[in-house]
């Protein structure tokens, strides 16, 4: 079995203030993943940490950049707040290892893009825990372009072939017009009239983005929070199903 995990920004940090951890999620967050006896990926989100870098020097999905500096400042951004979930992980007994895409990512022409998933694979066999991240990745034509969080998510889970996929977020599942937690999609025409972007800063497209890419996938793929995160690990259906 392996398992592919992201705990959003918005989890692990707080969103409202510039790179900063929220340490109780954070501390939530790990001793669930310490529980686990599998296979699993860890990808975090951006947050208050690398979003509000690429907004201010202009950078996005689709928008690139040739300025060192601002790749520089964006990525060293995200290596902090990786440093503090590997070590969150680590203190709760999580053989867990950073892994930055910036290094092992690209986007071609096209926009086609290509992760490094052997050296993944490899990792998982040696009983480690990769902690990948939204990051700032080498983009042809356009410098380097923003690869989040929920990009990673998918394109590890079909190269990895993972047997479940977890996006933990700030929100307990996607929600319908009522604010009701939606406990099934299939399709993105049936939600798109309710979908939003996030509150805060995000460069990667909020909810409807995590949707898109997650309806994309082989495997099945849940949408909670932090209290759903438990359920998650124990093989329970928490959230919103995406499949």
């Amino acid at each position: 079995m392996t398992t592919v995990l992201k705990l959003g920004g918005s989890v692990v940090t707080d969103k409202d203030e510039p790179e900063t951890v929220d340490e109780r999620n954070l501390s939530r967050a790990a001793e669930a993943i310490a529980a686990v006896d599998e296979d699993i990926v860890v990808i975090h989100g951006g947050g208050s940490f690398g979003h509000h870098h690429a907004a201010e020097h202009g950078v996005s999905t689709t928008d690139g950049t040739h300025d060192s500096g601002a790749i520089r400042a964006i990525h060293g951004a995200m290596k902090d707040l990786n440093e503090a979930v590997v070590g969150a992980l680590a203190e709760a007994g999580v053989p867990a290892v950073p892994v930055h895409p910036f290094s092992a990512a690209h986007r071609d022409s096209k926009s086609d893009l290509s992760v490094s998933t052997d050296r993944l694979a490899t990792m998982l066999g040696e009983g480690f825990v990769p902690v990948l991240h939204g990051d700032v990745v080498v983009h042809e034509n356009l410098g380097a372009t923003i690869l989040s969080g929920d990009e990673i998510v998918v394109a590890l889970a079909d190269a990895l072939d993972a047997d479940r996929v977890g996006v933990c977020s700030a929100v307990p599942g996607v929600y319908d017009a009522e604010k009701t937690v939606i406990d099934r999609i299939d399709s993105f025409d049936d939600v798109a009239d309710v979908l939003g972007g996030s509150d805060a800063t995000d460069v990667t497209g909020g909810m409807a983005a995590k949707v898109r890419e997650l309806l994309g996938l082989d495997a099945p793929a849940y949408i909670f929070d932090i209290d759903g995160l438990d359920e998650f690990i124990a093989g329970e259906n928490p959230g919103t199903r995406i499949d």
